[in-house]
């Protein structure tokens, strides 16, 4: 239980303000929301939880977000359930907190990104979870919508959490990759007095995460029990890293509707292998393309590798890391007191902060935007009141 005592006392000079992050990645494993207290930029955890994604909804998500065709009915449906959800989430978490509305400043709300498409003709990305009705149904103003902004200034409108993962770990006297291992795998560089790069290196969970819930009916390969029964196979392997993307230059980013179950399809009808070893090797792809991203920016003087994302708790894949990466220090967010599992909620918490005070959010250097801005668009609770 948090103590509210505790939470507004002030210290002179110092302004404490409560945010509520949400987040639901490409994984679709569920709604992480984390209650953060920040003070003067200083972010603490106070509390966080948890809340499921029907079966039915996550595959309607999942329809839509590989490309398949739709419609703008389903769209809205799917934009108004997920607004509810969230909503829902918020109330359980305000409830497990003991808190009221009243107490909390703002939500930052990611919303569930169903396309991404960055480059070409017609940049944009879409995420879905109607803000309205979270502001509404909670009475907290609630700021959404935080990618567009930057990709109207020409940047990638991703990733945005590097300039959190700066702000937390940017004062490391060494080089510092912090790694997110969601849905998509994506690294902030940090290093001393140099420019901090950021960029999805290819899929996280995404591959295993499919070809496990395919086979098995598990949502993931918990603690890597299925891949540890399979071997590498090299052909496959090479097959995967022929990835055009892999050779991108930064600033880029991706998501599901390139890293697929019907990608990953193509990609074995020249191979008769058994489920374990596929499930093997796209553990081994994975740490490959992650590793070899890494490596670029080791130095001699100190390397270190924050793990956070659901994909650290993946023995099997962290072992991996580490095996093809001696060279770095290899360990958890968690290590430094910045919990693995809430990174990205705690993330977009912060960038609803950051836009309260109209505090720029985006890196340019790493999301390629022509200027820093304040990301986000505002849904006053208080205009949304019967």
């Amino acid at each position: 239980m948090v103590c509210i005592e505790e939470l507004t006392m002030k210290k002179p000079n110092q302004i404490r303000e409560l945010y509520i992050g949400i987040m639901s990645g490409t994984s679709l494993d569920g709604i992480d929301t984390a209650l953060v207290e920040i003070t003067d930029d200083h972010v603490r955890l106070i509390d966080h939880y948890d809340h499921p994604i029907p079966s039915d909804l996550k595959q309607r998500v999942l329809d839509i977000a590989v490309g398949q065709e739709t419609n703008l009915r389903e769209v809205g449906e799917i934009d108004h359930l997920l607004g509810h959800l969230y909503a829902d989430a918020v109330l359980e978490l305000l409830f497990k907190s003991s808190l009221q509305a009243e107490q909390i400043t703002a939500i930052g709300n990611h919303g569930q990104t169903v396309f991404h498409q960055p480059v070409g003709n017609t940049p944009f990305t879409m995420q879905l979870g109607d803000a309205n009705i979270i502001a509404a149904r909670t009475g907290i103003d609630t700021i959404a919508d935080f990618r567009r902004a930057d990709m109207a200034l020409g940047g990638q409108g991703a990733p945005l959490v590097p300039a959190f993962h700066q702000d937390l770990f940017g004062s490391l006297n060494k080089n510092t990759v912090v790694l997110n291992i969601g849905g998509i795998a994506n690294v902030s560089v940090l290093r001393p007095n140099q420019p901090v790069i950021g960029y999805d290196t290819g899929p996280g969970n995404m591959l295993m995460d499919a070809w496990c819930e395919r086979h098995t009916g598990d949502r993931f390969d918990k603690n890597g029990q299925l891949a540890r029964k399979g071997f590498v196979d090299d052909a496959l392997l090479s097959t995967l890293m022929a990835e055009p993307y892999l050779r991108q230059a930064p600033p880029k980013s991706t998501g599901r509707e390139l890293f697929n179950l019907a990608w990953l399809d193509d990609k074995l009808q020249e191979f008769d292998l058994s489920i374990e070893d596929i499930q093997r090797t796209l553990c081994e792809y994975t740490a490959l393309t992650i590793a070899n991203e890494v490596d670029r920016y080791f130095n001699s003087q100190g390397s270190e590798l924050l793990i956070c994302g659901g994909g650290g708790r993946n023995p099997l894949l962290v072992e991996r890391l580490a095996h093809l990466l001696p060279r770095w220090n290899v360990s958890s967010t968690t290590s430094k007191g910045v919990d693995s599992d809430n990174m990205e909620a705690m993330a977009f918490a912060w960038l609803a902060y950051r836009r309260t005070h109209d505090l720029p959010s985006n890196l340019p250097e790493v999301t390629g935007a022509s200027k820093a801005v304040s990301l986000g668009v505002i849904y006053l609770a208080d205009k949304l009141k019967d």
